[in-house]
């Protein structure tokens, strides 16, 4: 640099005339900033051998100016680039380093097996390295590792789980202590480090488990003892702990209070004491003698003197206490104390013999009735003997009931001793008496044993339940409903034919319920207000008693014969027998005898009247529309051939109606009779198929008939079943849409031949199954069927008159199929003809 500002120098002395005052060095000293002592050189020179013009001066500082730009950016890109390769190679350098440290990191880090996870921040693509032998087999996925339930049980696998999740969410971390499917005991650490979420997972094994098992124990020891200082601060009890030379090392607040201390320090230094000096004494020497110590104590606290249950036992080289208010436990044993002396004077006057015995089993008090029972020695008592030995002084004396078996007759008797209830029994004694025993377990223990002589009581007992028994069954086995109400009005007995005739309950009558309750329950079947006023009255009057009749026509169409009849000890009985069946026998009779005149008669005018009345002038119509539409009765114009194809239209089907009302008509009334024999079945169904021939081109329908090789013929007559048959095919094509199939076959069974008629109509909805045989029952389910309902009626009558069956099957839009059993047995025309 100095050679540069060398040959700037010479070159400024050749240019003397370019400048002349100080300006110029003032601004090579600013171009110049690294070398200012040659600059300083270089203005002194041009000061003295400048002497130019301003204008001269002014060219030569830009020149300069220019010059000196270059040479300080040549300079300044001279030593960046020295400073970068510099910066370089101390770079390379570090990165060696940082090489190194890494693995000597790397090797440091899984000296020892372990596993290591990673989530990056805000990705949820684990990074696992280390030993996955651990807890998976080598050639497994280290994905898997993940997964926590393969390798771990439920819980711990669902407790890493929660963990892993709480650090990768909030960064929480955790340190548990796990144990693998195979036993093996490990650590996962969770950290959150430069924003990742890592988990460190590796096998505790020698000291680290003996320090990890001994960290869990004493943190066990530290929940319990602070559990038990909780408790025992909470305590309303005084409770202390002393060392082995008496010192007071541990009281609660229930103690500190107790002794009126300040605190437990303030108890500690002025040995404040719970107990006076005698009863710390006596439990001192419990304590040495018997490592414990129990006594009620009396204590003053507040000033008042309460009883305490004061307890210590010997723990460790000290011992520890409590005292437990039982002032009101004190109290009640004293109250008990006189409530038992007052209930053996009580006791000891009853007339029934008392003996109670205490836990050991021996006799603890007996009054007197007792001892007149037995006729025990009153010396024999009071030595208070155990029971077994009672018991047998009276088996000696023949006083208690003989048994075969006395051992266990008697063991059985002393179960009483361990029972929680009162048992009862009846002891029959040889000398003819029967005793009521009543044994009750004592809180305190023992057994109280109670006697009573029933004897006049039980024969009293036995005669009036006989007397009853015999009422009960007389009355339970009568068909009349028969009650008995006392002079209050309540029920007092009813029989079971009483409760079924009113439909009462049985349960609600045993609670002896008032005549005006009877009377409500009994309105549902009769309801007449006149006639219970009058039963009512009859039950609760003092005078005028006496027999009254009823009749009593209910509700659900019953008749009762009823009887009123007051009783000598002012009850009332009643009583009621069903004749429904006597009055409807013979109003049915009655009845049927008048609707049957009625309907001969109705039947024989309606088969005259249109017989003669309605068919006649019909044939008259149809005979000369025939004569009319004959060539020879002269032309006819197209609209007159027109109305009168209408006209014979018009009248047949009217005929066709006619007969069929006839026909109905007739096998209502009886008087249809077959005319029998040989029916051909495929000559029958031609002639059925040939009625519908027109209506069948007409719409497009076309007859399918299918008859079995083997059908033959049957008995019946063929003008009905071809009838039958028709009607069956008229239904069938009027139902069906056109273009269609209607089908008809026929074929031999064991006992019947069958013919099944099929149609693709609309169907017939389940609720109209059961009326399309009604008469003019005519429903046309949208098609284009109209009709006066008679047909289907006339093919049941027809069938059922030939002894046979008609049935539907129809699923609503995929049509119907009738089938007709005409039966093959000759028996069964008969049967169905009479």
């Amino acid at each position: 640099m100095s050679g540069v500002i060398v040959s700037m120098r010479r070159t400024l002395l050749s240019c003397t005339s370019l400048a002349r005052n100080g300006l110029l060095g003032g601004a090579l000293a600013a171009l110049l900033p690294a070398a200012p002592a040659e600059a300083a050189d270089l203005v002194d020179t041009l000061s003295i051998m400048l002497d130019f013009n301003r204008q001269e001066l002014a060219v030569l500082a830009t020149a300069l100016a220019l010059l000196g730009f270059s040479v300080v950016a040549a300079i300044l890109l001279m030593r960046t680039r020295v400073r970068t390769a510099n910066n370089e190679a101390r770079l390379h350098a570090r990165i060696g380093e940082l090489q190194l440290q890494a693995d000597r990191f790397g090797a440091l880090l899984f000296a020892e097996p372990q596993i290591l996870i990673s989530w990056p921040a805000g990705d949820n693509r684990a990074q696992i390295s280390g030993d996955i032998s651990m807890v998976l087999p080598r050639d497994s996925s280290p994905q898997r590792v993940i997964a926590f339930g393969t390798w771990l049980p439920p819980e711990p696998a669902l407790q890493m789980d929660h963990a892993v999740d709480a650090l990768r969410d909030r960064g929480d971390g955790f340190q548990l202590t796990l144990t693998t499917a195979h036993g093996h005991t490990l650590e996962a650490i969770g950290r959150a480090i430069g924003g990742q979420a890592i988990v460190r997972i590796r096998e505790l094994s020698g000291l680290r488990r003996d320090l990890a098992e001994t960290n869990l124990r004493y943190k066990a020891l530290s929940d319990e003892t602070e559990m038990l200082r909780g408790f025992a601060a909470a305590a309303p009890w005084p409770i202390w702990a002393k060392s082995e030379n008496g010192a007071l090392t541990y009281a609660n607040p229930a103690y500190v209070r107790a002794t009126e201390a300040a605190s437990i320090t303030d108890a500690q230094e002025r040995r404040l004491e719970l107990l006076d000096s005698a009863d710390r004494t006596a439990m001192d020497r419990g304590l040495k003698e018997a490592a414990g110590f129990t006594s009620r104590l009396p204590i003053v606290i507040g000033g008042e003197r309460r009883m305490y249950d004061v307890r210590a036992v010997n723990v460790g080289s000290g011992s520890v206490g409590v005292a437990i208010d039982a002032s009101e436990a004190d109290a009640l044993s004293s109250a008990l104390v006189r409530m038992a002396e007052a209930h053996r004077r009580t006791l000891d006057q009853l007339s029934s013999g008392v003996a109670v015995f205490d836990g050991h089993r021996r006799l603890a008090f007996y009054n007197d009735s007792y001892r007149r029972l037995w006729d025990l020695d009153r010396t024999f008592l009071d030595a208070d003997p155990d029971d077994s030995s009672v018991l047998d002084q009276l088996r000696a004396a023949r006083k208690l009931p003989e048994q075969p078996d006395f051992r266990a007759w008697k063991a059985k008797l002393h179960e009483a001793y361990r029972a929680v209830e009162t048992a009862k029994d009846t002891w029959y004694l040889p000398d003819g008496r029967a005793l009521s025993v009543v044994t009750t377990p004592n809180p305190e223990g023992g057994v109280t044993y109670l006697f009573d002589d029933v004897t006049e009581s039980l024969e009293l007992a036995r005669r009036f339940d006989g007397m009853i028994r015999v009422q009960r069954e007389t009355l339970d086995s009568l068909a009349e409903g028969v009650a008995v109400f006392g002079s209050n009005g309540k029920a007092q007995l009813f029989n079971p034919a009483f409760v079924r005739m009113w439909k009462l309950s049985s349960d609600a009558m045993r609670d002896e319920p008032h005549i005006q309750t009877v009377e409500g329950w009994c309105h549902q079947l009769f309801d007449d207000p006149v006639v219970w006023r009058q039963i009512r009255e009859a039950i609760t009057s003092i005078e005028n008693r006496a027999d009254v009749p009823l009749k009593l026509e209910r509700k659900d169409g019953s008749v009762l014969d009823g009887m009123i009849r007051p009783l000598h000890d002012g009850a009332t009985m009643l009583t009621f027998q069903d004749i429904t069946d006597t009055e409807n026998v013979e109003r049915a009779l009655r009845e049927r005898n008048e609707a049957l005149e009625a309907a001969d008669q109705m039947k024989v005018d309606f088969v005259h009247h249109v017989s003669y009345e309605l068919r006649s002038p019909l044939t008259t119509i149809i005979g000369f529309a025939h004569f009319l539409s004959d060539p020879s009765t002269g032309p006819l114009t197209p609209k007159q051939a027109e109305y009168l194809d209408y006209v014979t239209k018009s009248t047949n089907a009217l005929l066709a109606l006619t007969n069929n009302i006839l026909d109905l008509a007739t096998i209502d009334a009886g008087a249809m009779k077959l005319e029998l024999g040989p029916v051909d079945v495929s000559k029958t169904i031609e002639l059925a198929a040939e009625g519908i021939q027109d209506r069948l081109a007409t719409d497009r329908i076309r007859l399918k008939v299918e008859i079995a090789p083997d059908v033959g013929s049957f008995i019946g007559d063929e003008k009905r079943v071809v009838q039958v048959l028709y009607n069956l095919l008229a239904n069938a094509v009027g139902f069906s849409p056109q273009d269609s199939t209607v089908g008809i076959s026929a074929r031999r069974t064991e006992r019947s031949v069958v013919f099944t008629v099929t149609d693709s109509g609309p169907g017939i909805p389940a609720d109209m199954k059961d009326k399309v045989f009604n008469w003019f029952e005519s429903r046309s389910q949208g098609s284009r069927h109209r009709g006066a309902g008679l047909g289907l009626s006339l093919v049941r009558s027809f069938v059922e008159l030939h002894g046979g069956k008609v049935r539907v099957d129809s699923i609503v839009g995929r049509g119907t199929v009738v089938i007709c059993d005409f039966p093959t047995d000759q028996a069964a025309h008969r049967d169905a003809a009479e």
